[in-house]
């Protein structure tokens, strides 16, 4: 149907959006992390990288399947979520190792502005992601949104810990963006999963 090929065109584009903004935050988030010892900010930038190759396979899906094969969906959605459940144990380690350790993160005024403008991006990508894929049925588009919309939140926690860092010198705050930040990406592999699993 030549609607839904101008639909998925349309998706075609967001996705590259998507993908050169998540580019733009994997190594903001992650340079700043490493220099300032933030973990949520690392950890930001972890599923940042999750949302980049997501976005790189809904890409691939998208374009070679312009038609939107079920099975190619099901690859798809299995291999986002697995790379999103895989970053949890990966960031709690070093999170409460560095904890132990008596790390404690400075502040960061790159870091609040990645956060910041995290929270003007990621509502357009999860919102548009959201109805073409309702509109067109395609499942790696609609699990994608649900990518967008956890990143969203996450900035959201993400903001407003490195700003009571920054502005109040409160070091544990990062900790607790961190713990946040994770609950959101369980829910987010979890929400996945769900949706997988309604495909039978």
């Amino acid at each position: 149907m030549e609607w839904r090929r101008g639909r998925l065109s349309r998706a075609l584009s967001i996705e590259y959006f998507s993908s050169l903004w998540m580019v733009a935050e994997v190594a903001g988030s992650i340079g700043v992390g490493v220099v300032s010892g933030s973990f949520a900010l690392l950890a930001f930038g972890g599923d940042s990288v999750v949302e980049l190759l997501s976005a790189f396979v809904v890409y691939s899906h998208l374009k070679g399947d312009m038609a939107g094969s079920a099975g190619l969906g099901r690859r798809t959605a299995l291999t986002a979520t697995a790379l999103l459940f895989a970053l949890v144990p990966a960031v709690s380690i070093g999170a409460v190792y560095s904890y132990a350790s008596g790390l404690r993160p400075e502040g960061s005024l790159f870091g609040v502005a990645i956060a910041a403008g995290a929270v003007l991006v990621m509502p357009y990508l999860w919102l548009e992601k959201r109805k073409i894929g309702r509109e067109t049925r395609c499942l790696p588009l609609s699990i994608d949104a649900v990518a967008s919309a956890t990143c969203f939140f996450m900035s959201l926690a993400l903001l407003a810990g490195l700003l009571a860092e920054y502005l109040l010198g409160l070091w544990w705050a990062d900790y607790l963006a961190t713990a946040v930040i994770l609950v959101f990406v369980v829910r987010e592999g979890a929400e996945s999963y769900r949706e997988i699993g309604s495909l039978g």
